[in-house]
């Protein structure tokens, strides 16, 4: 019991801290006991009936401003208007309402977010990591990552690693850097200068276009080509040439035999020639087997 008064007792003096709040009455006096959980703190505007304020300032469906009227002539304006009342400037004293689709303004509104979210883009940071003693051939390496990422508009976090001895020798690891960033000048430009941070020494390199402006640049480019494709299309159309599928390699192969072979078979096939019957022996007659067992028996004999 003493701990549960002692844990009112704080909830009364910062109720903010316990995550509850008092429900005052309209003496403005919290009463004993009666506590509430804070709900959802909701980010959309209040609307028609839940504007709950005196007075708003009206602003009219076109821009124009009706002045100050009580929150009850604005909503029957609204409903004569067939039209929302929207808070849209909650803090202004007294606050803003304005008539207007509510629906409708939530649609444009998301239209128009969905649209800044396809024109943005991510910057995202890639990393590379060499050693003070790297070979020539794994610095051309690393050099042509470092050159790919600055051509697709990321920016590159560079990393030198020192090791043992390494580390009382900072300055080759900055020379190494400066050498990467005088190879890479054209494509991009040092954002953050050479520093050391513990056993690694850290450089960023940004890149001179953004991907937005990558983005910008591929667009008309693709809008340009659309034209040519579809009149080429149109003229092979009218040629009696067949379009261009896309077909994978090998396909117009095998289309090219398949329609040779039914030549072949709608073609007329040429008679061949009969082959000439051998003469068969004649068979012996009667009289001639008489006379040749008597002979096959005085041979034997």
């Amino acid at each position: 019991m003493h701990a549960v008064r002692g844990f009112l007792r704080q909830c009364r003096s910062s109720p903010l801290s316990c995550g509850i709040v008092w429900q005052l009455p309209p003496g403005g006096r919290p009463l004993a006991g009666t506590v509430t959980q804070g709900g959802h703190i909701s980010t959309e505007p209040r609307i028609n009936e839940r504007i709950r304020v005196p007075e708003v300032r009206l602003v009219g469906p076109a821009g124009e401003q009706v002045g100050i009227v009580a929150i009850n002539d604005a909503l029957a304006l609204a409903q004569e208007a067939d039209l929302d009342l929207v808070e849209v400037a909650p803090t202004a004293r007294p606050p803003v309402a304005k008539l207007m689709d509510y629906g409708k303004f939530k649609y444009e509104s998301a239209l128009k977010a969905r649209e800044s979210r396809k024109n943005q883009a991510q910057t995202v940071i890639k990393e590379i990591k060499l050693r003070p003693k790297i070979d020539p051939h794994d610095y051309g390496t690393k050099k042509g990552h470092v050159e790919r990422f600055l051509r697709q508009g990321d920016k590159v976090k560079v990393t030198i690693m020192f090791r043992g001895r390494e580390q009382s020798r900072p300055e080759l690891g900055h020379r190494l850097l400066q050498r990467l960033a005088g190879d890479v000048e054209e494509l991009g430009f040092v954002e953050a200068q050479p520093k050391l941070d513990g056993r690694n020494m850290i450089m960023v390199i940004g890149p001179h276009r953004r991907k937005t402006d990558q983005k910008a640049d591929r667009s008309p480019a693709r809008a340009s080509a659309r034209p040519g494709a579809r009149e080429s299309a149109a003229a092979r159309q009218n040629s009696g040439a067949r379009p261009d599928t896309g077909a994978r390699p090998g396909t117009g192969v095998r289309e090219a035999d398949r329609r040779a072979g039914e030549a072949v078979a709608a073609a007329p096939r040429a008679a061949a020639p009969r082959p000439v019957p051998t003469p068969r022996a004649p068979r012996p007659t009667a009289a001639a087997a008489a006379e040749r067992g008597p002979a096959d028996g005085r041979a034997a004999g």
